[in-house]
């Protein structure tokens, strides 16, 4: 089956980045001059989904109306001539179809998956963090699909990161010699770890995986973790695979330093104003 849906995780709360969070859920925070959701739903729509499903709460107001038309700004666009900001506005609306849905009340990763389950029945999805980017010269999903349409294994996305940082990252253990997962450490200790691979969120999965979910007790901190449905797949006999990112790199933004350097790293790379922020930051590291 072609997959043309994604499920969004974006109910968390962003406390790490208070107060800035406060009163803008943490997937509107700008990485220049797109929230960080957009580049999210951009890099699906790249892979040819059609239909997203943002798995949201009650404070996700603003990340909806993004989504939609917003038919003052345009007339006001339209009246001053500014069609470039017009044209991308229109745009942003009309990338995909956006479909909103409340998380059930309880917490961990794998309840958005539960709350979306109705929406993907019988199908393969995309499930995604809404605050995770891979910023990649291919759409990262897209690379995901492509291998999906090939054989059919579900999948998780993985970066290696250096040995000292393995304990803050759930690690993938892996079958010798590929890219079949084993198991999954939870931040083993350094000198410990199966591989250098840490997981992030990008996976597919599909009615399979949701079916283990809907039977996964509560696991770490009273939560429901995907990571546990995926283990627990694996060894009832099921294959799932890590898949590494080509040309490109995954950042996180849920936390005041990576947030600042994944902005950066979008920033410099811009036509418009990457030479000046470079000329700017060197200026600056010689002060």
């Amino acid at each position: 089956m072609k997959i043309k849906k994604a499920v969004i995780a974006v109910a968390g709360s962003g406390t790490r980045l208070l107060p800035a969070t406060k009163a803008m859920p943490k997937e509107m925070l700008p990485i220049v001059d797109k929230p960080i959701i957009q580049l999210v739903v951009e890099e699906l729509v790249e892979a040819g989904i059609e239909d997203i499903i943002m798995v949201t709460k009650w404070d996700k107001k603003p990340l909806e109306d993004h989504f939609d038309h917003s038919w003052a700004l345009e007339n006001d666009l339209e009246k001053a001539g500014k069609d470039d900001y017009l044209k991308e506005v229109k745009r942003i609306a009309g990338m995909a179809n956006y479909i909103y849905i409340r998380q059930a009340p309880q917490y961990g990763n794998g309840v958005p998956v539960l709350s979306a389950a109705s929406l993907v029945d019988d199908e393969p999805f995309v499930f995604v963090w809404g605050d995770d980017l891979v910023k990649s010269d291919i759409s990262f999903t897209k690379q995901m699909i492509e291998d999906y349409e090939k054989n059919e294994n579900l999948m998780i996305g993985v970066q290696e990161v250096p040995e000292d940082q393995v304990d803050r990252y759930g690690i993938v253990k892996l079958k010798e010699g590929t890219m079949q997962m084993v198991d999954v450490v939870e931040k083993p200790a350094i000198g410990e770890a199966p591989s250098r691979f840490a997981q992030f969120g990008r996976m597919i999965l599909n009615q399979e995986i949701i079916d283990v979910l809907k039977r996964t007790p509560p696991g770490k901190g009273n939560e429901i973790w995907i990571t546990d449905a995926i283990q627990t797949y694996i060894k009832e006999g099921g294959k799932f695979f890590a898949k590494k990112v080509e040309n490109g790199e995954w950042l996180t933004t849920g936390d005041p330093l990576n947030y600042m350097k994944a902005s950066l790293k979008y920033a410099v790379e811009r036509d418009d104003i990457g030479e000046e922020i470079k000329e700017f930051f060197q200026k600056e590291l010689l002060k």
